[in-house]
């Protein structure tokens, strides 16, 4: 069977108990293909994340949970941790060999990879791209695993050649890494395009006006504890508002990423920067 171990590392950077937390957030897969099932072994597998992705593995086709690793309930079983009708057998380990397993030990056993970190520098990504291809290793790192964003993102791209004027609107229930991480990317989509954005008005050094990133796109954040997650980018033309809103109430919402992302990173040979190559 296919053999994967996917790892929610939890550490300071893991965003392991509100997705509106803006703490790093850090999964690592790796993956050696077979005839079968892909087996999944979960790092973290009692927080939020992990949680839902033990529900998701089970109930997804082709997959299943062979393992979970976790500083908390060891000894107990992780079906009945996560409220599963039925307990799945599997004991909760803490086995930190497992959780410091690195990408070239992967490589070593012929497996392949994925990351999932909201914020990652592209030196980064280029030097792990370049140790990919040396080794003929699959790696997706996925700067996020909610299908929902990347649609927005895509969306926005294309809103961005009709229109000249932007901003976003974001709220976040904590005011950590603000703008956020989705506020940051989306400005990158749509700097460099050949425009600079809002230029009909130019108060930059009023605070009211939100901060500016890229080629002039202004982002407001709004921070109330309990509020969902939600992003929200504004274009405005003679005549014309058009919007595109994307909230986030659950984790779950990252779970159809996931297991997208863990059934094509067992096809790879390469490093791919962004489950949207595969969207």
């Amino acid at each position: 069977m296919a053999s994967l171990s996917c790892q929610f590392h939890s550490t300071s950077l893991l965003n392991s108990k509100n997705v509106n937390r803006r703490r790093k957030r850090f999964i690592f897969c790796s993956a050696q293909p077979t005839q079968n099932n892909i087996k999944v072994v979960i790092n973290g597998a009692t927080k939020e994340i992990g949680r839902a992705a033990v529900v998701a593995v089970t109930k997804a086709r082709g997959m299943e949970v062979a393992g979970a690793v976790d500083t908390c309930h060891v000894g107990e079983d992780i079906g009945k941790i996560c409220g599963m009708e039925e307990p799945l057998e599997i004991p909760i380990i803490n086995d930190l060999t497992m959780i410091l397993g690195s990408i070239s030990q992967a490589t070593a056993f012929g497996m392949k990879s994925v990351v999932y970190v909201p914020q990652i520098k592209l030196d980064t990504v280029a030097a792990l791209s370049a140790f990919c291809d040396k080794a003929s290793m699959g790696v997706l790192v996925a700067p996020t695993l909610s299908i929902g964003s990347i649609l927005l993102q895509q969306a926005a791209i294309s809103a961005s050649f009709h229109y000249s004027n932007v901003e976003i609107v974001e709220s976040r229930a904590n005011a950590n890494d603000l703008p956020s991480a989705d506020a940051n990317q989306i400005a990158n989509n749509l700097s460099n395009l050949g425009q600079i954005y809002n230029r009909e008005d130019p108060s930059t050094d009023v605070l009211a006006r939100g901060q500016v990133l890229g080629d002039g796109i202004r982002v407001h954040s709004m921070v109330l504890p309990g509020i969902p997650s939600s992003t929200t980018v504004h274009f405005s033309g003679p005549g014309e508002v058009y919007s595109i809103k994307h909230d986030i109430t659950d984790v779950k919402c990252l779970m159809p990423g996931l297991l997208l992302a863990i059934r094509k990173v067992v096809r790879l040979k390469n490093l791919v920067y962004g489950l949207e190559k595969f969207i």
